[in-house]
């Protein structure tokens, strides 16, 4: 007979799951400011593997089969390129505005689902895509508003809106993933594969790393892990509607983590546009939704 849980205990670990990994993208931050997005984000991929790799691989695991191959390349290049666009996005903003500008991809995998799964849209998912477009300018209008709105700015926000777009392709993909692969052998080659694919632009991209850069990374790379595990144990034990919400508190650890790492403070419009973007998530995933209308 399994061990019983308290019924907390997945929500707590789920939680503390988000913590590590807005922790994580604390000292991404930090190294990438050293040495540059690219160099930071190869380095984080490998060390998540060295980590990762050797617990999948003492458990013995059969090798995946030409299909599940084909999904764990899949993924490995559209997590490379969702990596590295946001934690250049991050060296441009500050760490909560990006955080909270991040969550519109739950809406935009709506209407991918949409179009590569046949999913049909809901009324709410439609008033939720508006909600979600509304909470976006509000928080680039705040930045304009201030006078803030610069290059930096400007290339940063859609920096992070390619980001966006590449994680909500990568939740359909992790949906398909998960069928046929476990947590352990899906982040061994999510690492290892995002890794090499960004290494071909080495000759390009790469700045030797400087010494200091190396704590915040290994730092980074075991968050990684820990954060990915905790949120794993969790949904294998609670239901995924009881754990999404706690996807939200990452603009909190975010806010917390940008004023201790770089002093950010968190403005109004931030806050008034994050409201608005967890509210349109919210109300697309809820239950007992209108009945659906066709797309399109």
């Amino acid at each position: 007979m399994p061990p019983r849980h308290h019924p907390l205990l997945p929500f707590v670990a789920a939680l503390a799951g988000v913590g590590f990994l807005s922790l994580m993208d604390a000292f991404m931050k930090e190294a990438a400011l050293l040495i540059g997005a690219y160099t930071a984000t190869v380095l984080r991929a490998f060390i998540g593997a060295a980590l990762i790799a050797p617990v999948w691989l003492s458990r013995g695991p059969a090798m995946p089969s030409r299909a599940v191959w084909m999904l764990h390349l899949t993924r490995g290049v559209v997590s490379a390129f969702m990596a590295l666009t946001f934690f250049f996005s991050l060296t441009l903003l500050p760490l909560a505005e990006a955080i909270a500008l991040s969550f519109i991809a739950p809406l935009i995998a709506l209407y991918l689902a949409r179009v590569l799964l046949g999913e049909v849209i809901s009324r709410a998912a439609i008033g939720a895509s508006v909600l979600g477009f509304a909470g976006t300018l509000v928080i680039v209008g705040g930045r304009i508003g201030q006078g803030e709105f610069d290059e930096g700015a400007a290339l940063g926000v859609a920096s992070l809106f390619v980001s966006a777009l590449l994680y909500a392709y990568n939740f359909i993909v992790i949906r398909r993933q998960a069928q046929v692969a476990g947590p352990l052998e899906i982040a061994t080659f999510h690492s290892g594969i995002g890794g090499l694919v960004l290494l071909t632009l080495a000759p390009f991209l790469w700045e030797t790393p400087s010494g200091d850069a190396l704590v915040p990374l290994l730092a980074a790379g075991a968050l990684t892990v820990a954060g990915s595990l905790a949120i794993a144990w969790a949904y294998a034990r609670a239901e995924a509607n009881v754990l999404v919400p706690t996807e939200y508190s990452g603009f909190v650890w975010a806010s917390i983590f940008g004023w201790l790492f770089f002093r950010e403070a968190v403005t109004l419009p931030t806050l008034a546009g994050t409201a608005l973007i967890v509210g349109g998530c919210w109300l697309a995933t809820r239950p007992g939704r209108p009945a659906p209308v066709p797309a399109g």
